[in-house]
């Protein structure tokens, strides 16, 4: 459960972006079989490290995308009533997430 890792000057001078692809390499290269369950927020690279490829699970009532819906709202200039349309198109809901294939099943 994370909203993401900072992104700011700070964080990525103490190293944020090293640590996050580290992360993606260690689940990439592990020797034994790694489950993910995200039970809430999962935003951004530093849960997108953490997932793990083929086995990722989400509860009914979490979301998994690169960006959330409202930084992507404010990139796209949407005003914030569009975050909601924003969201659908990110296709970040437990239900669109199973079926693009990005996690296995929903936890209930």
């Amino acid at each position: 459960d994370t909203p993401g890792a900072a992104n700011d000057a700070e964080a990525e001078r103490a190293g944020q972006g090293a640590a996050i692809a580290d992360a993606f390499a260690a689940i990439a290269a592990a020797r034994v079989p790694v489950t993910t369950l995200v039970i809430g927020e999962g935003g951004s690279g530093g849960a997108l490290a953490l997932a793990a490829p083929g086995n990722t699970h989400v509860t009914a009532d979490s979301y998994f995308s690169v960006i959330a819906p409202e930084l992507a709202a404010a990139i796209l200039k949407r005003p914030p009533e569009e975050t909601g349309a924003t969201a659908d198109q990110l296709r970040l809901r437990p239900q669109d997430l199973v079926e693009l294939g990005v996690a296995r099943s929903i936890v209930r």
